[in-house]
Protein backbone atom coordinates (compact mmCIF):
# COMPACT_ATOMS: atom_id res chain seq x y z
CA UNK A 1 0.00 0.00 0.00
CA UNK A 2 3.10 2.44 0.45
CA UNK A 3 3.99 1.60 -2.79
CA UNK A 4 0.54 2.44 -4.21
CA UNK A 5 0.54 5.88 -2.22
CA UNK A 6 3.98 7.07 -3.22
CA UNK A 7 3.02 5.97 -6.88
CA UNK A 8 -0.56 8.39 -6.32
CA UNK A 9 1.04 11.10 -4.50
CA UNK A 10 3.34 12.06 -7.20
CA UNK A 11 0.95 11.97 -9.74
CA UNK A 12 -1.89 13.52 -7.78
CA UNK A 13 -0.02 16.00 -5.26
CA UNK A 14 -2.66 18.33 -3.80
CA UNK A 15 -5.77 16.71 -5.58
CA UNK A 16 -7.89 15.45 -2.56
CA UNK A 17 -7.53 12.07 -1.42
CA UNK A 18 -10.33 12.20 1.64
CA UNK A 19 -12.64 14.62 2.79
CA UNK A 20 -14.63 14.33 5.84
CA UNK A 21 -18.48 15.53 5.76
CA UNK A 22 -17.00 17.50 9.00
CA UNK A 23 -14.79 19.72 6.82
CA UNK A 24 -11.18 17.67 7.09
CA UNK A 25 -9.15 17.71 3.58
CA UNK A 26 -6.28 15.33 3.06
CA UNK A 27 -4.21 15.56 -0.14
CA UNK A 28 -2.45 12.96 -1.90
CA UNK A 29 0.73 14.71 -0.71
CA UNK A 30 -0.47 15.12 2.74
CA UNK A 31 -1.27 11.62 2.85
CA UNK A 32 2.29 10.24 1.97
CA UNK A 33 3.92 13.01 4.39
CA UNK A 34 1.46 12.18 7.87
CA UNK A 35 1.66 8.33 7.00
CA UNK A 36 5.41 8.90 6.99
CA UNK A 37 5.05 10.63 10.49
CA UNK A 38 2.67 8.32 11.79
CA UNK A 39 4.92 5.57 10.86
CA UNK A 40 8.07 7.12 13.04
CA UNK A 41 5.81 8.20 15.93
CA UNK A 42 4.09 4.13 16.23
CA UNK A 43 8.39 2.98 15.63
CA UNK A 44 9.14 5.44 18.86
CA UNK A 45 6.66 3.44 20.62
CA UNK A 46 7.80 0.15 19.72
CA UNK A 47 5.65 -0.60 16.91
CA UNK A 48 7.28 -2.02 13.55
CA UNK A 49 7.44 -4.80 11.09
CA UNK A 50 4.85 -7.82 11.80
CA UNK A 51 4.06 -6.46 14.99
CA UNK A 52 -0.12 -5.99 15.75
CA UNK A 53 -1.57 -2.42 16.25
CA UNK A 54 -5.43 -2.42 17.40
CA UNK A 55 -7.36 0.83 16.38
CA UNK A 56 -10.45 1.74 18.72
CA UNK A 57 -11.60 4.82 16.43
CA UNK A 58 -14.32 5.67 15.03
CA UNK A 59 -14.79 7.34 11.22
CA UNK A 60 -12.25 10.22 11.26
CA UNK A 61 -9.09 11.43 9.63
CA UNK A 62 -6.78 10.18 12.52
CA UNK A 63 -8.13 6.38 11.19
CA UNK A 64 -7.22 6.72 7.97
CA UNK A 65 -4.10 8.29 9.27
CA UNK A 66 -2.91 5.23 11.55
CA UNK A 67 -4.10 3.00 8.51
CA UNK A 68 -1.72 4.63 6.49
CA UNK A 69 1.27 4.62 9.01
CA UNK A 70 0.71 1.24 10.11
CA UNK A 71 1.53 0.23 6.42
CA UNK A 72 4.28 2.51 6.79
CA UNK A 73 5.83 0.77 9.19
CA UNK A 74 4.57 -2.87 7.86
CA UNK A 75 2.50 -3.42 11.14
CA UNK A 76 -0.15 -5.41 11.13
CA UNK A 77 -3.85 -3.36 11.55
CA UNK A 78 -6.06 -4.32 14.04
CA UNK A 79 -9.32 -2.34 13.64
CA UNK A 80 -11.71 -3.16 16.15
CA UNK A 81 -15.60 -1.83 16.75
CA UNK A 82 -15.55 1.09 18.67
CA UNK A 83 -18.94 -0.14 20.35
CA UNK A 84 -17.07 -2.89 21.90
CA UNK A 85 -17.22 -3.06 25.96
CA UNK A 86 -15.93 -6.41 28.59
CA UNK A 87 -15.55 -9.93 27.29
CA UNK A 88 -15.97 -8.72 23.42
CA UNK A 89 -13.34 -6.01 23.90
CA UNK A 90 -11.12 -8.25 25.99
CA UNK A 91 -10.81 -11.59 23.49
CA UNK A 92 -10.21 -9.63 20.75
CA UNK A 93 -7.35 -7.40 22.00
CA UNK A 94 -6.28 -10.75 23.70
CA UNK A 95 -6.17 -12.50 20.36
CA UNK A 96 -4.58 -9.54 18.28
CA UNK A 97 -1.48 -9.54 20.47
CA UNK A 98 -1.08 -6.02 20.07
CA UNK A 99 1.13 -4.32 22.50
CA UNK A 100 -0.29 -1.11 21.50
CA UNK A 101 -3.40 0.62 20.86
CA UNK A 102 -4.44 3.98 19.16
CA UNK A 103 -8.39 4.97 21.15
CA UNK A 104 -10.46 7.66 21.09
CA UNK A 105 -10.23 9.23 24.10
CA UNK A 106 -13.96 9.03 25.32
CA UNK A 107 -13.36 5.08 24.94
CA UNK A 108 -10.07 4.95 26.87
CA UNK A 109 -12.47 3.71 30.09
CA UNK A 110 -13.54 0.68 27.81
CA UNK A 111 -9.66 -0.13 27.39
CA UNK A 112 -8.86 0.24 31.03
CA UNK A 113 -11.76 -1.78 32.51
CA UNK A 114 -11.36 -4.80 30.49
CA UNK A 115 -6.86 -4.62 31.16
CA UNK A 116 -7.02 -6.87 33.74
CA UNK A 117 -8.40 -9.78 31.47
CA UNK A 118 -5.70 -9.68 28.80
CA UNK A 119 -2.22 -10.48 30.55
CA UNK A 120 -0.07 -6.79 29.15
CA UNK A 121 -2.35 -3.69 28.65
CA UNK A 122 -1.37 -2.44 25.44
CA UNK A 123 0.03 1.28 25.83
CA UNK A 124 -2.57 3.96 24.95
CA UNK A 125 -2.15 6.19 21.59
CA UNK A 126 -5.63 8.39 22.95
CA UNK A 127 -7.10 10.40 20.30
CA UNK A 128 -8.48 13.90 22.43
CA UNK A 129 -8.71 14.81 25.76
CA UNK A 130 -8.60 11.66 28.23
CA UNK A 131 -11.51 13.00 30.87
CA UNK A 132 -10.61 10.82 33.88
CA UNK A 133 -7.05 10.06 35.11
CA UNK A 134 -6.07 6.44 34.03
CA UNK A 135 -3.53 3.44 35.11
CA UNK A 136 -2.87 2.50 31.39
CA UNK A 137 0.76 3.57 30.14
CA UNK A 138 -0.34 6.35 27.95
CA UNK A 139 0.67 8.53 24.89
CA UNK A 140 -0.92 11.70 23.26
CA UNK A 141 -1.25 10.44 19.39
CA UNK A 142 -1.17 13.69 18.27
CA UNK A 143 2.34 13.93 19.00
CA UNK A 144 2.59 11.91 15.78
CA UNK A 145 2.84 15.81 14.10
CA UNK A 146 6.38 16.44 15.59
CA UNK A 147 8.14 12.86 14.21
CA UNK A 148 10.44 13.34 11.84
CA UNK A 149 9.25 11.05 8.36
CA UNK A 150 11.08 8.02 8.11
CA UNK A 151 11.61 5.21 5.54
CA UNK A 152 8.59 2.93 5.06
CA UNK A 153 9.43 -0.57 5.45
CA UNK A 154 9.52 -3.14 2.71
CA UNK A 155 6.67 -5.49 2.65
CA UNK A 156 5.17 -8.37 0.50
CA UNK A 157 2.34 -9.83 -0.88
CA UNK A 158 2.24 -12.75 1.37
CA UNK A 159 2.59 -10.00 4.65
CA UNK A 160 0.28 -9.34 6.89
CA UNK A 161 -1.33 -6.28 6.12
CA UNK A 162 -4.35 -6.73 8.46
CA UNK A 163 -6.18 -8.50 11.32
CA UNK A 164 -9.99 -8.29 10.94
CA UNK A 165 -12.56 -9.70 13.36
CA UNK A 166 -15.58 -11.98 11.89
CA UNK A 167 -18.58 -13.07 14.21
CA UNK A 168 -17.97 -16.93 15.84
CA UNK A 169 -20.94 -19.08 15.04
CA UNK A 170 -19.36 -22.03 17.33
CA UNK A 171 -17.59 -20.34 19.02
CA UNK A 172 -15.68 -16.75 19.79
CA UNK A 173 -14.88 -14.15 17.21
CA UNK A 174 -12.02 -15.39 14.62
CA UNK A 175 -9.23 -12.80 13.97
CA UNK A 176 -8.95 -13.00 10.26
CA UNK A 177 -5.74 -12.89 8.92
CA UNK A 178 -5.27 -10.65 5.38
CA UNK A 179 -2.63 -10.53 3.54
CA UNK A 180 -1.31 -7.44 1.33
CA UNK A 181 -2.45 -9.28 -1.81
CA UNK A 182 -6.02 -9.84 -0.29
CA UNK A 183 -6.37 -6.46 1.10
CA UNK A 184 -5.00 -5.03 -2.73
CA UNK A 185 -7.21 -7.31 -4.55
CA UNK A 186 -10.71 -5.89 -2.48
CA UNK A 187 -9.91 -2.39 -3.47
CA UNK A 188 -9.12 -3.71 -7.56
CA UNK A 189 -12.01 -5.83 -7.31
CA UNK A 190 -14.24 -2.47 -6.98
CA UNK A 191 -11.94 -0.62 -9.67
CA UNK A 192 -12.38 -3.29 -12.09
CA UNK A 193 -16.04 -4.20 -11.72
CA UNK A 194 -17.53 -0.91 -11.05
CA UNK A 195 -14.84 1.02 -13.31
CA UNK A 196 -13.94 3.45 -10.49
CA UNK A 197 -11.49 6.15 -12.41
CA UNK A 198 -9.42 9.03 -10.44
CA UNK A 199 -12.76 11.26 -11.73
CA UNK A 200 -14.54 9.54 -9.09
CA UNK A 201 -15.70 10.33 -5.55
CA UNK A 202 -16.58 7.34 -3.41
CA UNK A 203 -19.23 7.98 -0.82
CA UNK A 204 -18.16 6.04 2.52
CA UNK A 205 -20.56 5.65 5.19
CA UNK A 206 -20.01 2.60 6.92
CA UNK A 207 -17.60 2.06 9.39
CA UNK A 208 -14.14 1.90 8.60
CA UNK A 209 -13.46 -1.41 10.77
CA UNK A 210 -15.16 -3.16 7.97
CA UNK A 211 -13.59 -4.20 5.25
CA UNK A 212 -16.42 -2.69 2.59
CA UNK A 213 -15.68 0.60 3.59
CA UNK A 214 -11.57 0.52 4.42
CA UNK A 215 -10.58 -1.85 1.63
CA UNK A 216 -13.48 -2.06 -1.43
CA UNK A 217 -14.32 1.84 -0.86
CA UNK A 218 -11.21 3.56 0.95
CA UNK A 219 -8.43 1.49 -0.79
CA UNK A 220 -10.25 1.20 -4.43
CA UNK A 221 -10.46 5.02 -4.35
CA UNK A 222 -6.57 5.12 -4.01
CA UNK A 223 -5.99 2.61 -6.16
CA UNK A 224 -7.92 4.48 -8.74
CA UNK A 225 -6.24 8.22 -7.82
CA UNK A 226 -9.77 9.45 -6.88
CA UNK A 227 -11.10 11.22 -3.79
CA UNK A 228 -13.10 10.22 -1.02
CA UNK A 229 -16.27 11.52 1.05
CA UNK A 230 -16.52 9.87 4.69
CA UNK A 231 -18.84 10.48 7.13
CA UNK A 232 -18.55 9.74 10.55
CA UNK A 233 -21.67 7.01 10.84
CA UNK A 234 -23.97 5.95 8.52
CA UNK A 235 -27.25 8.62 7.95
CA UNK A 236 -30.10 7.88 5.73
CA UNK A 237 -31.87 11.71 5.90
CA UNK A 238 -28.30 12.74 4.35
CA UNK A 239 -27.03 10.03 2.34
CA UNK A 240 -28.21 11.93 -0.95
CA UNK A 241 -27.75 15.72 0.38
CA UNK A 242 -23.59 14.80 1.55
CA UNK A 243 -23.81 12.71 -2.14
CA UNK A 244 -25.06 15.76 -3.79
CA UNK A 245 -23.04 18.66 -1.69
CA UNK A 246 -19.71 16.70 -2.16
CA UNK A 247 -20.42 15.63 -6.14
CA UNK A 248 -20.09 11.68 -5.14
CA UNK A 249 -20.18 9.18 -8.31
CA UNK A 250 -19.75 5.91 -6.40
CA UNK A 251 -21.28 4.22 -3.21
CA UNK A 252 -21.99 1.06 -1.51
CA UNK A 253 -24.61 -0.22 0.59
CA UNK A 254 -25.14 -2.97 3.08
CA UNK A 255 -27.86 -4.88 4.28
CA UNK A 256 -30.70 -2.53 5.97
CA UNK A 257 -29.38 1.27 4.37
CA UNK A 258 -31.09 0.79 1.04
CA UNK A 259 -34.30 0.47 2.59
CA UNK A 260 -33.66 3.36 4.77
CA UNK A 261 -32.88 5.53 2.37
CA UNK A 262 -35.60 4.21 0.48
CA UNK A 263 -38.29 4.83 2.74
CA UNK A 264 -37.40 8.81 3.00
CA UNK A 265 -40.06 10.70 1.47
CA UNK A 266 -39.73 11.41 -2.31
CA UNK A 267 -38.20 14.61 -2.89
CA UNK A 268 -37.92 16.98 -6.35
CA UNK A 269 -34.49 16.60 -6.10
CA UNK A 270 -34.33 13.35 -5.59
CA UNK A 271 -32.35 12.46 -9.21
CA UNK A 272 -30.37 15.77 -8.70
CA UNK A 273 -26.90 14.25 -8.55
CA UNK A 274 -23.56 13.09 -10.14
CA UNK A 275 -23.99 9.30 -8.84
CA UNK A 276 -23.66 6.74 -11.66
CA UNK A 277 -23.27 3.54 -9.43
CA UNK A 278 -24.13 2.14 -6.84
CA UNK A 279 -23.07 -1.29 -4.95
CA UNK A 280 -25.80 -2.26 -2.89
CA UNK A 281 -25.34 -5.81 -1.41
CA UNK A 282 -28.16 -7.35 -1.18
CA UNK A 283 -29.53 -6.19 -3.95
CA UNK A 284 -33.81 -7.11 -4.47
CA UNK A 285 -35.51 -6.41 -7.42
CA UNK A 286 -37.84 -3.22 -5.37
CA UNK A 287 -34.08 -1.18 -4.48
CA UNK A 288 -32.80 -2.08 -8.33
CA UNK A 289 -36.21 -0.77 -9.20
CA UNK A 290 -35.88 2.85 -6.85
CA UNK A 291 -32.29 3.43 -7.54
CA UNK A 292 -32.87 2.86 -11.52
CA UNK A 293 -36.27 5.00 -11.31
CA UNK A 294 -36.50 7.43 -8.34
CA UNK A 295 -32.95 8.15 -7.65
CA UNK A 296 -31.91 8.04 -11.68
CA UNK A 297 -28.81 5.85 -10.91
CA UNK A 298 -27.95 4.66 -14.25
CA UNK A 299 -25.35 1.12 -13.33
CA UNK A 300 -26.45 -1.01 -10.21
CA UNK A 301 -24.23 -3.72 -9.65
CA UNK A 302 -24.26 -6.54 -6.86
CA UNK A 303 -21.91 -8.17 -5.13
CA UNK A 304 -20.64 -11.12 -2.50
CA UNK A 305 -18.42 -11.95 -0.41
CA UNK A 306 -16.86 -12.02 2.82
CA UNK A 307 -13.89 -11.12 5.02
CA UNK A 308 -12.41 -14.04 4.36
CA UNK A 309 -12.85 -14.91 0.83
CA UNK A 310 -12.48 -11.06 -0.83
CA UNK A 311 -15.44 -10.73 -3.10
CA UNK A 312 -15.05 -13.05 -5.82
CA UNK A 313 -18.36 -12.13 -7.23
CA UNK A 314 -19.84 -9.28 -8.97
CA UNK A 315 -22.54 -7.95 -10.77
CA UNK A 316 -21.86 -6.59 -14.33
CA UNK A 317 -22.00 -2.72 -15.54
CA UNK A 318 -24.58 -2.39 -18.21
CA UNK A 319 -26.39 -5.52 -16.86
CA UNK A 320 -29.81 -5.98 -14.55
CA UNK A 321 -29.85 -8.61 -12.50
CA UNK A 322 -31.89 -7.90 -9.39
CA UNK A 323 -31.78 -10.40 -6.51
CA UNK A 324 -28.56 -12.06 -7.81
CA UNK A 325 -25.12 -11.87 -6.34
CA UNK A 326 -23.32 -11.91 -10.02
CA UNK A 327 -20.75 -13.76 -11.73
CA UNK A 328 -16.97 -14.79 -10.54
CA UNK A 329 -14.19 -11.89 -10.46
CA UNK A 330 -12.63 -14.63 -12.86
CA UNK A 331 -9.60 -12.55 -13.38
CA UNK A 332 -8.41 -13.74 -9.52
CA UNK A 333 -10.88 -15.94 -8.17
CA UNK A 334 -12.95 -19.37 -9.10
CA UNK A 335 -16.42 -20.33 -7.88
CA UNK A 336 -18.38 -23.55 -7.37
CA UNK A 337 -21.16 -24.43 -5.88
CA UNK A 338 -20.29 -27.88 -3.99
CA UNK A 339 -22.87 -30.38 -1.98
CA UNK A 340 -22.61 -29.24 1.90
CA UNK A 341 -22.20 -33.77 2.79
CA UNK A 342 -20.07 -34.55 -0.34
CA UNK A 343 -18.22 -31.22 -1.46
CA UNK A 344 -18.41 -32.58 -5.05
CA UNK A 345 -19.22 -29.50 -7.44
CA UNK A 346 -23.07 -29.75 -8.05
CA UNK A 347 -24.53 -29.24 -11.45
CA UNK A 348 -26.47 -25.64 -12.28
CA UNK A 349 -29.64 -24.88 -10.61
CA UNK A 350 -29.21 -27.11 -7.69
CA UNK A 351 -28.27 -25.23 -4.43
CA UNK A 352 -25.47 -25.98 -2.69
CA UNK A 353 -22.50 -23.83 -0.36
CA UNK A 354 -20.75 -21.24 -2.08
CA UNK A 355 -17.28 -21.99 -2.27
CA UNK A 356 -14.31 -19.73 -3.12
CA UNK A 357 -10.57 -20.46 -4.89
CA UNK A 358 -7.85 -18.03 -5.77
CA UNK A 359 -5.97 -18.04 -8.94
CA UNK A 360 -3.25 -15.90 -7.27
CA UNK A 361 -0.84 -16.41 -4.25
CA UNK A 362 -3.03 -14.74 -1.02
CA UNK A 363 -5.24 -13.50 -3.28
CA UNK A 364 -7.64 -14.24 0.19
CA UNK A 365 -6.99 -14.58 4.18
CA UNK A 366 -4.06 -16.42 5.17
CA UNK A 367 -6.73 -18.29 7.79
CA UNK A 368 -7.61 -17.67 11.47
CA UNK A 369 -5.15 -15.79 14.03
CA UNK A 370 -4.49 -18.33 16.81
CA UNK A 371 -7.20 -21.16 15.31
CA UNK A 372 -5.12 -23.43 13.21
CA UNK A 373 -8.16 -26.23 13.20
CA UNK A 374 -11.03 -23.69 12.44
CA UNK A 375 -8.63 -22.53 9.81
CA UNK A 376 -7.84 -26.20 8.05
CA UNK A 377 -11.74 -26.96 7.83
CA UNK A 378 -12.56 -23.41 6.37
CA UNK A 379 -10.20 -24.96 3.17
CA UNK A 380 -10.70 -27.90 2.91
CA UNK A 381 -9.94 -29.76 -0.30
CA UNK A 382 -8.29 -26.88 -1.03
CA UNK A 383 -11.94 -24.54 -1.25
CA UNK A 384 -12.55 -21.98 0.78
CA UNK A 385 -16.20 -23.28 2.35
CA UNK A 386 -18.38 -19.60 3.26
CA UNK A 387 -20.64 -21.63 5.09
CA UNK A 388 -23.40 -19.64 3.05
CA UNK A 389 -25.61 -21.88 0.52
CA UNK A 390 -26.18 -20.53 -3.44
CA UNK A 391 -27.09 -21.68 -6.90
CA UNK A 392 -25.49 -20.90 -9.98
CA UNK A 393 -27.01 -20.91 -13.60
CA UNK A 394 -26.09 -22.25 -16.38
CA UNK A 395 -24.36 -18.85 -17.63
CA UNK A 396 -22.72 -18.62 -14.10
CA UNK A 397 -24.76 -15.75 -12.30
CA UNK A 398 -24.94 -16.93 -8.36
CA UNK A 399 -27.83 -16.36 -6.44
CA UNK A 400 -27.51 -15.80 -2.60
CA UNK A 401 -29.96 -18.39 -1.06
CA UNK A 402 -29.72 -17.84 2.84
CA UNK A 403 -26.59 -18.27 5.68
CA UNK A 404 -25.84 -21.33 6.88
CA UNK A 405 -23.65 -20.45 9.59
CA UNK A 406 -25.42 -19.46 12.61
CA UNK A 407 -24.68 -15.92 12.09
CA UNK A 408 -26.76 -13.06 13.63
CA UNK A 409 -26.75 -10.11 11.29
CA UNK A 410 -28.28 -6.63 12.35
CA UNK A 411 -27.65 -2.61 11.19
CA UNK A 412 -24.42 -3.79 9.18
CA UNK A 413 -23.01 -5.84 12.09
CA UNK A 414 -22.14 -9.70 12.17
CA UNK A 415 -22.81 -10.42 15.80
CA UNK A 416 -21.28 -13.70 17.44
CA UNK A 417 -24.42 -15.89 18.68
CA UNK A 418 -21.48 -17.63 21.34
CA UNK A 419 -20.62 -13.99 22.70
CA UNK A 420 -23.65 -13.25 23.09
CA UNK A 421 -24.48 -16.34 24.65
CA UNK A 422 -21.31 -16.43 26.96
CA UNK A 423 -22.02 -12.64 28.38
CA UNK A 424 -25.70 -13.08 29.05
CA UNK A 425 -24.81 -16.96 30.78
CA UNK A 426 -23.11 -14.78 33.49
CA UNK A 427 -26.22 -13.57 35.16
CA UNK A 428 -26.48 -15.21 38.33
CA UNK A 429 -30.12 -16.63 37.32
CA UNK A 430 -29.65 -17.43 33.75
CA UNK A 431 -29.12 -21.54 33.69
CA UNK A 432 -29.33 -21.92 29.79
CA UNK A 433 -29.60 -19.24 27.35
CA UNK A 434 -29.48 -19.82 23.12
CA UNK A 435 -29.35 -16.46 20.56
CA UNK A 436 -30.30 -16.57 17.47
CA UNK A 437 -31.83 -14.41 14.58
CA UNK A 438 -35.33 -13.59 13.75
CA UNK A 439 -36.46 -11.77 10.53
CA UNK A 440 -36.61 -7.56 11.52
CA UNK A 441 -39.82 -5.42 11.03
CA UNK A 442 -40.59 -3.57 9.16
CA UNK A 443 -37.41 -3.10 7.34
CA UNK A 444 -37.01 -7.51 6.66
CA UNK A 445 -33.98 -7.20 5.12
CA UNK A 446 -31.44 -8.27 8.41
CA UNK A 447 -32.16 -9.77 11.67
CA UNK A 448 -32.53 -8.67 15.26
CA UNK A 449 -31.43 -10.72 17.96
CA UNK A 450 -33.51 -13.37 20.05
CA UNK A 451 -32.89 -15.03 23.45
CA UNK A 452 -34.37 -18.26 24.67
CA UNK A 453 -33.46 -18.34 28.35
CA UNK A 454 -34.13 -21.33 30.24
CA UNK A 455 -34.16 -19.39 34.31
CA UNK A 456 -32.62 -20.92 37.68
CA UNK A 457 -36.31 -19.55 39.30
CA UNK A 458 -39.65 -17.87 38.94
CA UNK A 459 -38.08 -14.51 39.80
CA UNK A 460 -36.15 -13.90 36.86
CA UNK A 461 -38.38 -11.21 33.84
CA UNK A 462 -37.90 -10.36 30.71
CA UNK A 463 -36.71 -6.69 32.25
CA UNK A 464 -34.13 -8.13 34.34
CA UNK A 465 -32.47 -9.35 31.05
CA UNK A 466 -32.69 -6.85 28.81
CA UNK A 467 -31.07 -4.44 31.68
CA UNK A 468 -28.47 -6.73 32.02
CA UNK A 469 -28.15 -6.99 28.47
CA UNK A 470 -27.83 -3.09 28.14
CA UNK A 471 -25.21 -2.97 30.82
CA UNK A 472 -22.69 -5.88 29.32
CA UNK A 473 -23.37 -5.97 25.79
CA UNK A 474 -22.20 -3.61 23.06
CA UNK A 475 -25.52 -1.91 21.40
CA UNK A 476 -25.64 -3.99 18.19
CA UNK A 477 -26.14 -7.18 19.82
CA UNK A 478 -28.19 -6.68 22.53
CA UNK A 479 -31.60 -8.71 22.02
CA UNK A 480 -34.99 -7.03 21.07
CA UNK A 481 -36.70 -10.19 21.68
CA UNK A 482 -36.35 -12.58 24.80
CA UNK A 483 -38.39 -15.55 25.98
CA UNK A 484 -38.39 -17.78 29.13
CA UNK A 485 -38.37 -21.28 28.36
CA UNK A 486 -38.06 -24.54 30.78
CA UNK A 487 -35.52 -25.80 28.15
CA UNK A 488 -33.97 -25.79 25.07
CA UNK A 489 -34.08 -28.28 21.91
CA UNK A 490 -30.74 -30.37 21.78
CA UNK A 491 -29.29 -32.95 19.80
CA UNK A 492 -28.13 -36.18 21.73
CA UNK A 493 -24.98 -34.73 21.92
CA UNK A 494 -26.29 -31.74 24.12
CA UNK A 495 -26.13 -29.25 21.18
CA UNK A 496 -28.67 -26.77 20.95
CA UNK A 497 -30.77 -26.74 18.11
CA UNK A 498 -30.90 -23.42 16.78
CA UNK A 499 -32.16 -24.03 13.31
CA UNK A 500 -35.52 -25.41 15.68
CA UNK A 501 -35.41 -21.88 17.48
CA UNK A 502 -35.16 -20.31 14.50
CA UNK A 503 -38.49 -22.03 12.82
CA UNK A 504 -40.26 -21.60 16.00
CA UNK A 505 -39.30 -17.71 15.85
CA UNK A 506 -41.26 -14.90 17.51
CA UNK A 507 -44.79 -16.86 20.02
CA UNK A 508 -47.00 -15.02 21.99
CA UNK A 509 -44.72 -16.03 24.77
CA UNK A 510 -41.96 -13.62 23.57
CA UNK A 511 -41.35 -9.88 24.94
CA UNK A 512 -40.66 -7.32 22.70
CA UNK A 513 -38.05 -4.70 24.08
CA UNK A 514 -40.19 -2.29 21.11
CA UNK A 515 -43.72 -2.86 23.27
CA UNK A 516 -42.14 -4.13 26.80
CA UNK A 517 -45.52 -5.66 28.27
CA UNK A 518 -44.50 -8.38 30.77
CA UNK A 519 -45.69 -11.55 28.78
CA UNK A 520 -48.61 -12.98 30.83
CA UNK A 521 -48.13 -16.26 29.41
CA UNK A 522 -45.81 -19.72 31.26
CA UNK A 523 -42.43 -20.52 30.12
CA UNK A 524 -43.00 -22.63 27.65
CA UNK A 525 -41.51 -26.30 26.88
CA UNK A 526 -39.71 -26.48 23.65
CA UNK A 527 -40.30 -29.84 22.14
CA UNK A 528 -36.91 -31.60 21.13
CA UNK A 529 -36.70 -32.63 17.62
CA UNK A 530 -36.50 -36.80 17.43
CA UNK A 531 -32.94 -37.52 17.15
CA UNK A 532 -33.30 -39.76 13.68
CA UNK A 533 -34.88 -36.49 12.28
CA UNK A 534 -31.65 -34.38 12.63
CA UNK A 535 -32.25 -30.50 11.91
CA UNK A 536 -28.66 -28.34 11.04
CA UNK A 537 -27.83 -26.29 13.78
Amino acid sequence: MTEVLAAQAEAHGEDPFLITTDGDVLTYAAAQDQAARVGAFLRSVGIGRGDGLAVILPNSLDFVRVWLGAAHVGATFVPLNPALTGDFLAHQLRVSGASVAVVDADLLTNLEAVAGEIGQPPTALVVGEPKNPTQLRVRRFSEWSGASPGQPAHTCARDTACVMFTSGTTGPSKGVVMPHAHCYLLGLGSVDNLAVTSSDRYYIAMPLYHANALFMQLYATLIAGGSAVLRNRFSASEWLPDMRRHGCTVTNLLGAMSQFIIDQPDQPTDREHRVRVVLPAPNPAHHEDAWRTRFGIAEVVSAYGMTEANIPLYGRLGESRPGTAGFAYSRYFEVEIHDPDSDEPVAPGVPGEICVRSKVPYGFSGGYLGMPAETVTAVRNFWFHTGDLGVMDEHGCVTFVDRHKDCIRRRGENISSFEVEQAMAKHPQVKEVAAFPVPSTPVGTEDEVMLAVVPHGPDLTETDLAAYADSILPRFARPRYIELVTDLPKTPTERVRKAVLRERGITAATWDRDNPVRSTEPAQRLEPTPANSEVSA
